[in-house]
């Protein structure tokens, strides 16, 4: 299990929509914590949990990880994750479908419920992004307890925006409905991307 990094992610918002904010911590093998936290502005509990998760998993793709266990006190989530439960909820099926893409970028992937005392460091980073409201970049990396200035997050390329639009889509078409997103949006929306690369 050495090559396993371990992932606690947190999201939250202060009424159900209201201020929310999500935050991470990657923890790997024999170095310092990195810690991630963001506000989101005024959206549901269950986005501001799924989009701590995304971009946990994208950061922790970035820094080259292979193997994950990835702890949260949503419940609901990690059911959703494991299988368990459908994605009924139309705003969260596309965070849904950019967090099983970015799963099959790694060798493996747990998902993991654990209660809020077990995941106290997220919780509290997440808890620090809602009193502040400061509207940090997503991806801000820090290693704990170290203060740093947050740098603008890169917009990602058309290339990799066609190809996420394009993963996303097969998803949808795979769970039964060709129609859902309808394919010649699909493809005009892909099209104009690359033209813009």
């Amino acid at each position: 299990m050495s090559d396993t990094w371990t992932i606690f992610t947190d999201g939250g918002s202060r009424g159900n929509p209201g201020p929310a904010a999500y935050a991470y911590v990657i923890k790997r093998p024999g170095q310092p914590d990195i810690e991630a936290k963001c506000y989101l502005g005024k959206t549901t509990n269950n986005i501001a949990e799924y989009t701590g998760m995304v971009k946990a998993l994208e950061h922790a793709k970035r820094l080259g990880a292979r193997k994950l266990i990835v702890n949260s006190d949503s419940e609901l989530m990690v059911k959703q994750m494991n299988g368990q439960y459908k994605v009924k909820n139309e705003g969260l099926k596309p965070l849904y479908m950019q967090a099983v893409a970015l799963r099959r970028q790694f060798e493996e992937v747990i998902f993991k419920h654990v209660y809020r005392e077990a995941n106290s460091q997220a919780d509290a980073l997440c808890n620090e992004a809602m009193d502040d409201r400061s509207p940090l970049p997503s991806d801000l990396e820090f290693v704990a307890p170290a203060e740093v200035k947050p740098a603008a997050a890169p917009k990602p390329s058309p290339y990799a925006e066609a190809l996420g639009l394009l993963r996303q889509s097969a998803e949808q078409w795979a769970d039964g409905d060709a129609e859902k997103p309808n394919p010649e949006f699909v493809l005009a929306r892909i099209a104009e991307l690359l033209r813009v690369s």
